[in-house]
This record gives structure tokens, C-alpha cells and sequence, in this order.
């Protein structure tokens, strides 16, 4: 089997998730990039894939994807975010200052590789689109076409960067990152400078209130929950009034700098505050709809892009199968872009020698489309030899 699976292959025998809480025995098959559930006329190569189930690719809402070889900065709870980037910013100091050496590239594509370790194959990136790095075999697909701004604080050109957004694509702004008079006012600056709408996605939104809640459903917005990050930097989350509003919600792991972890660590503190299939949703069909990703992100259909994470099949429902994570086989557009060495064999997998091996602490060993040793070697000349990934050891 090669990495790529751009001929007509099936996927035989899997159980596929439908929803949070339905699945059904269905035959994948993977042409061009996409799936299809019939396509007779074509000659089909078929993988005996009894045993696991297809989960639809998860999408990380909201990431900073050159922080997540940092350790986590700031001491004690905040009023809002700005007090919290104040205290942490000493970039002639360490730690920053020998992570900031690590060229941006490097420390970019070591948080692609991050979230496909978690299953994630989309993610949105809090800041601007690279090309050179993001379209050359990166990890995970990186959302393209949006429009951001940092936040009101620290952009004075929010209006033109809202009016700058390319039309069908989400408008993204920290809002509401705090628990003081500034952050509860947020919402409101928002709309009062005609920024917010059907394609705004604020992240955080810990400030929003039950006065709040009416705007936003008025006017069509959307909201990005961090939880780890928010405990950490401000004490609170999002409060479960927001959650159960109606309004929709994805699921953001923000970087290494204030989170948890990973994504599959963030799906573990969104579970105290959320059912599972409103989880599931918030990481995968909602995100999608929320980022104004139409390929097919984030369900399993016919005609859709195959990003699709393949897991042990131990009888859970799929919401349950995202708190116990441990991929087997994720698909990026059909392609291969991370195996387990038990699916390698099970596959005859002849790319093998193309990937490399890669252990992340309480993650097991995985072998991604990467080159990790190099990227390793490239890395130690700035930090120490004991590498942490978002807060995790990492063997190569």
C-alpha cells in the first residue's frame, strides 16, 4: 500500500461514525482525496479494516501554532488577557528568548504536528497564512481563507480588517477574554463598530453575559471555547449558559503558551462542562460550519474530502471515542499522514521508509509524514535536548 491513496481504494468492514451517537457497518471508498459509499465501475483495492471505527477528522478552532514548543506562561489569575500578555512578555528574557530563536518555520510546523498527533487534520491559526510552510506537505490543513484581528486592544484597524474579509469566510477576534469592565464591554464595542455578524467567531468569550447572549444570536455570531487556557490565564471559562444558548460553539486548544495540552487534552476539560455529543460536535460538524469549511470537513459523506481518523474499535459510541483517542491511521485529503506501527504492518505499508518515528509522552509512538530527526536536530541548537510539546516529552 503506498502513501497516498489517490487510486480507488476501500476501506472494508469498519464501523463509520454518523454522529456523536450513531454509527453503522458502511464500506469507505477513497477516490481522489474524496469518499464515496458506491462507485461499481471502478477497480477497487480493498482493506480489511474489521475491528476499527472511522471518525470524521477533528478541527482545532483555534491555535497559535508557532507557540506550542513554549511552557506555559504567567502566574495566577487575571482580570483579562492584556494583563496576563503584559506580565509574560520579556522577550530578551528566557524562556522567551531562546524559543524565539528557534526559527518561525520550525517552530510552525512542530505545531502542525501537535494536532495530527491528536487527530486533528484542520486547523484554524490565530495569525497570518504562511504559504511556504502551510501548502508544502504541511502536518494538517491550515484554514486559508478568513479575515482576524488579534483584538480591540492591540489592533486599531479592526473595522478595515472586517471589511477586508473575503466574502463566505469567517471574521476571527479574541473578545471577551477577561472577567473586568474592559472585557465585559466587548461584545458591544464589537457592534458598535459594525464588526459583528454572521461571520464573526469570537474566541474565548469568557466575559459574555446573559445580556450578551441576545446580541449575539440577533446578529448571527459564532464563539470559540478554549476552557484550559481560560482556567489557566483567567480562572473562569465560558460560562454554561452560553454553551446551552443556541449559539453556535466550536472547540479551540489555543497554544502550548496558556493550554493544557493538546486537543484530546481540551476535549477532557470541555467534558466538565458538556455533554459528549455536544463535544463531538463542537470538534468536528460545527467547527466546520463555524470556520465555513464546505468540503466536508468534519462529517463522514459521500463526495466529501476523506479526512478521516481511524481508531480501535472497542465497541464506544464515537463521542466516547474522542476521550480515549489514540489514532491508528489519519487521512488528510486521502492521503497517509500518520500510522501506528501495528496499522503499518497491517497495511503492508511500503512508505514506510518516507515517515518517521516520533513518541510523544502519554501520545505512544506514531510514525507521521514528517521529518522529525531533522527537525529535532534543527530545534536543539536553541533548546535544551529535553523537548517539550505542548508540555510533553518528545523521543524521535
Amino acid at each position: 500500500m503506498d502513501r497516498d491513496l489517490e487510486q480507488t481504494v476501500t476501506l472494508a468492514g469498519a464501523r463509520v461514525a454518523l454522529s456523536g451517537s450513531e454509527s453503522m457497518r458502511q464500506d469507505i471508498i477513497i477516490s481522489g482525496g474524496h469518499i464515496r459509499f458506491s462507485a461499481p465501475n471502478l477497480s477497487q483495492r480493498i482493506l480489511d479494516m474489521r475491528g476499527f471505527l472511522v471518525l470524521p477528522g477533528l478541527i482545532n478552532a483555534h491555535d497559535h501554532l508557532e507557540f506550542n514548543l513554549f511552557p506555559r506562561l504567567g502566574h495566577g489569575h487575571y482580570e483579562n488577557a492584556t494583563a496576563w500578555a503584559e506580565d509574560i512578555y520579556r522577550p530578551e528574557s528566557a524562556p522567551l528568548r531562546q524559543h524565539l530563536q528557534v526559527p518561525k518555520p520550525a517552530r510552525l510546523l512542530w505545531g502542525g504536528i501537535k494536532n495530527l498527533l491528536a487527530g486533528v487534520t484542520s486547523v484554524s491559526h490565530h495569525n497570518p497564512y504562511e504559504p511556504s510552510v502551510f501548502e508544502d506537505r504541511f502536518p494538517v490543513r491550515v484554514v486559508k481563507r478568513f479575515g482576524w484581528a488579534h483584538s480591540l486592544r492591540f489592533c486599531s484597524d479592526v473595522r478595515e480588517r472586517f471589511e477586508q474579509t473575503p466574502q463566505g469566510a469567517p471574521f476571527i477576534i479574541h473578545a471577551g477574554e477577561g472577567s473586568d469592565v474592559q472585557a465585559r464591554g466587548e461584545v458591544y464595542s464589537l457592534d458598535e463598530v459594525k464588526v459583528l455578524g454572521p461571520s464573526t467567531v469570537i474566541v474565548h468569550g469568557v466575559a459574555i453575559e446573559r445580556e450578551d447572549i441576545c446580541l449575539l444570536k440577533t446578529r448571527g455570531a459564532s464563539v470559540v471555547w478554549c476552557p484550559s487556557s481560560n482556567y489557566f490565564t483567567l480562572g473562569r471559562t465560558l460560562s454554561s449558559e452560553v454553551i446551552r444558548a443556541g449559539i453556535p460553539v466550536a472547540l479551540g486548544n489555543d497554544s502550548a503558551l496558556t493550554a493544557d495540552g493538546d486537543f484530546l487534552d481540551e476535549l477532557a476539560v470541555a467534558r466538565r462542562h458538556a455533554g459528549l455529543c455536544e463535544i463531538y460536535e463542537m470538534a468536528t460538524e460545527k467547527a466546520a460550519r463555524i470556520l465555513h469549511l464546505n468540503s466536508g470537513e468534519g462529517r463522514i459523506q459521500d463526495g466529501g474530502v476523506a479526512d478521516l481518523v481511524i481508531v480501535r474499535d472497542e465497541g464506544q459510541t464515537p463521542a466516547e471515542a474522542l476521550l480515549v483517542l489514540r489514532p491508528e491511521l489519519v487521512l488528510l485529503s486521502g492521503e497517509i499522514k500518520l500510522l501506528s506501527a501495528s496499522m503499518a504492518a497491517r497495511l503492508n505499508f511500503r512508505g514506510i521508509t518516507r515517515f518517521e518515528a516520533i513518541e510523544v509522552e502519554g501520545r505512544g509512538r506514531s510514525y507521521i509524514d514528517c521529518p522529525v530527526t531533522s527537525l529535532k536536530q534543527q530545534t536543539a541548537k536553541y533548546l535544551s535536548k529535553k523537548l517539550l510539546l505542548a508540555g510533553k516529552r518528545v523521543s524521535v
